[in-house]
């Protein structure tokens, strides 16, 4: 997808900052969806100019892909950003085209749900103490315990 140029907003500090905004606005057009989500992510992180890319990818003319790592970028807005981010994400479920009703709608129900609690497999360990424990079963008596020398003797001398 051939993109136009993005015109700077004024609050780019310097021409390296215009610079990686402009390759993660491009990184969001690609058809790998990881990708795409990744460079959304990174995006959340910018403020309002990352705001500003992640509106324009999910209500313009953009594929699929780019529309969903656009509601993933919204969704993952931290501090003062979260509430803009919440609001694009609301007025997404009033649009005509489908696809950004469907993406906001999901976007806001996980949103809502808070963190998922993980399974016992994520978790990590509760301490970083080793617990020892006795192991339980067959008792030797002192007569089953043999050591390896006297075994070894009494092989040798039956020879």
């Amino acid at each position: 997808m051939i993109l136009e140029k993005r015109k700077p907003s004024g609050r780019e500090k310097d021409e390296e900052a215009i610079k990686l905004l402009e390759q993660l606005r491009e990184k969001l057009y690609v058809d790998d969806i990881s990708a795409a989500r990744r460079a959304a992510f990174n995006l959340s992180w910018k403020q309002e100019d990352g705001l500003d890319i992640l509106k324009e990818a999910l209500f313009n003319n953009s594929p699929r892909t780019a529309k969903i790592a656009a509601v993933y970028g919204l969704r993952n807005m931290q501090g003062r950003m979260k509430k803009p981010a919440f609001a694009l994400l609301e007025q997404g479920l009033k649009h005509h085209k489908a696809d950004i009703r469907n993406a906001c709608n999901h976007a806001l129900s996980l949103m809502n749900q808070g963190p998922r609690e993980k399974s016992p497999s994520e978790r990590p360990p509760k301490s970083g103490r080793l617990e020892i424990r006795e192991v339980r079963g067959r008792r030797r008596t002192v007569g089953q315990i043999r050591t390896r020398g006297m075994h070894e003797r009494n092989h040798r001398s039956r020879r």
